[in-house]
């Protein structure tokens, strides 16, 4: 029997994951050198943790208990937007890192029950993406460096919206060979995520090379190939999942060409790729459909869409060039430009929402 939690109650848990949005892109700022107000207590190393596990943890793990429709599972997303409060207020660090270890291993178990009802690779995959969080978290909570601990986060992201693109392409029925190829190429990630924990600087190429290998199968299997012959939102999110693939392929080219990548170079391009280019480009492509699901409030679709995505790819283009070519006015202005393209992407949701309340027909939409 479903006995979904109303949604008056899981806009408290949205919200919090937004300010951490807010706060983990404002310390990011400052990482890059940006001169700005830090209150006494705040630790700038709280910015990954902050995108990762209270903005993203608490969006997936939502997502995942609306779809399995008990109340129980929203316990997840509540102890990560929980956890993630507490460590921007400083209140107690160990409580607030042991409330997101139980955030993961809650979607852990989400994500078994929904194998168990489903017996696919796709649900297999997302429970080892459920897995990668887990492990990250784990070793966070024992004290690891956020270095060491990233290759678990990737995995957690990238083996999550992975997993989502692998249930569509069953439209497409993969052949045998398909499959295993996916399937080593998760492998190769988690033998890539334990040499780059194992190692006292992360060397991410083994983990590089899964994926290259797990961009080229999407490539050639992902349902956008023909989607992105369509129209209005479909081509949209085609579109903007193309370019996350070449973000993601980017990244694995950055990755296997360097041993050991260097901070503030060769690593912020590699991490940023990843996070900015791939993650939120999936992101954007994805809200006007998972935010619904969530909030079940519409959002129409607008060609207005595309502005926020074309200036997320600017920006993320001047960050990487500045990376390599070592100028960090340009990696800063990169920076800035990715807070200006995910607040327009905010602001244009928002307005598409306030003109379908108020009975406007958007006349580019499809």
């Amino acid at each position: 029997m479903k006995t979904n939690l109303a949604v008056r109650y899981r806009i408290p848990m949205l919200i919090a994951g937004v300010i951490s949005l807010l706060c983990g892109m404002y310390l990011g700022l400052i990482r890059l050198g940006w001169s700005f107000p830090l209150a006494e207590h705040s630790s700038l190393t709280l910015h990954a943790p902050l995108m990762v596990c209270g903005f993203l943890g608490t969006v997936i793990c939502l997502e995942r208990a609306v779809a399995i429709g008990e109340r129980w599972a929203y316990l997840a997303p509540l102890n990560a937007a929980i956890g993630a409060i507490l460590l921007l207020a400083d209140t107690n660090y160990s409580i607030a890192l042991t409330l997101i270890f139980i955030a993961s291993a809650l979607l852990c178990i989400v994500s078994i029950k929904i194998f168990f009802k489903q017996r696919e690779l796709f649900t297999l995959t997302l429970l080892l993406a459920a897995i990668c969080w887990g492990i990250g978290c784990y070793l966070w909570l024992t004290g690891l460096s956020i270095a060491r601990i990233m290759p678990w986060w990737m995995g957690f992201l990238i083996i999550t919206i992975v997993a989502e693109r692998l249930e569509l392409s069953r439209f497409l029925r993969p052949t045998l060979g398909s499959k295993l190829l996916f399937i080593c190429a998760l492998l190769l990630f988690f033998a890539g995520a334990i040499s780059a924990t194992s190692s006292a600087w992360p060397n991410f190429q083994l983990l590089s090379v899964a994926l290259i290998v797990m961009t080229l199968w999407l490539i050639r299997n992902d349902i956008v190939r023909h989607t992105i012959r369509q129209q209005g939102l479909t081509r949209y999110i085609a579109i903007a999942l193309c370019s996350g693939y070449a973000w993601l392929l980017t990244a694995g080219i950055i990755g296997l060409s360097f041993p050991v990548l260097s901070p503030g170079a060769s690593y912020d391009a590699f991490s940023h790729s990843i996070f900015i280019g791939f993650v939120f480009s999936m992101i954007f492509g994805h809200a006007p459909i998972i935010f619904p699901a969530i909030t079940k409030v519409k959002i129409p679709y607008y060609t207005s869409f595309y502005l926020p995505l074309a200036l997320l790819h600017i920006s993320l283009l001047a960050r990487v060039s500045g990376d390599f070519l070592y100028l960090s006015n340009l990696r800063k202005a990169g920076g800035l430009l990715h807070i200006a393209a995910i607040t327009l992407f905010i602001l244009i949701l928002s307005a598409a929402v306030l003109y379908n309340k108020v009975g406007h027909n958007p006349r580019n939409k499809k």
